[in-house]
């Protein structure tokens, strides 16, 4: 088992760097977005590249945080039903949820957005639009997100054991306020 969290301690630390750097993508897509409007307003200077700039930044924040997200227990949960729960059995919530659900539901999709990418990719599939970007990037991103929350999905798997099994403390994975 002390092996397994040292695995699941790996793969946090890992999302954390992902998701901290990451979320650095919304102010670079704020300012291209800025950036774009004084052009095209300002010196009648646009792009379509521009706009679908901002488009993959916005789709690598959404997707590339939603591990992040896991890890830091920051998803949507019932916090009115959730919070008069014990924490024994939220973690059971937890590891059948897991396995039953965000487990299945991230491969399956990593899995079938490998060929979309592998097509986009072999044919260099571009933007229809005039002046548009390379489709493979942001392609790359579905495959990539998906297995990152599969990996903290068996995190959080690993670490609710843990704490049945009384090796890891609630205060690791409970729901709390973030000053960061």
């Amino acid at each position: 088992m002390k092996s397994l969290l040292r695995f699941a301690r790996a793969i946090d630390r890992l999302n954390e760097l992902i998701g901290r750097g990451v979320s650095w993508l919304g102010l670079a897509a704020v300012l291209i977005c800025a950036a774009a409007a004084i052009a095209r307003y300002g010196m009648n200077i646009g792009s379509n590249a521009w706009l679908e700039i901002q488009w993959y930044l916005n789709a690598a924040v959404f997707l590339l945080v939603a591990a992040y997200a896991l890890k830091r227990n920051d998803h949507v949960r019932i916090d009115a039903i959730a919070g008069r729960l014990p924490p024994r059995f939220l973690a059971w919530i937890d590891i059948v949820g897991g396995i039953v659900a965000l487990l299945p539901t991230t491969l399956i999709i990593a899995w079938y957005s490998w060929p979309s990418l592998a097509n986009s990719f072999h044919i260099s599939e571009y933007s229809s639009d005039p002046g548009g970007l390379i489709r493979w990037p942001v392609r790359l991103l579905i495959p990539v997100s998906f297995t990152l929350l599969a990996l903290q999905g068996v995190s959080e798997i690993i670490k609710r054991v843990g704490f049945l099994k009384g090796m890891v403390p609630a205060s690791e994975f409970e729901r709390r306020e973030h000053a960061s």
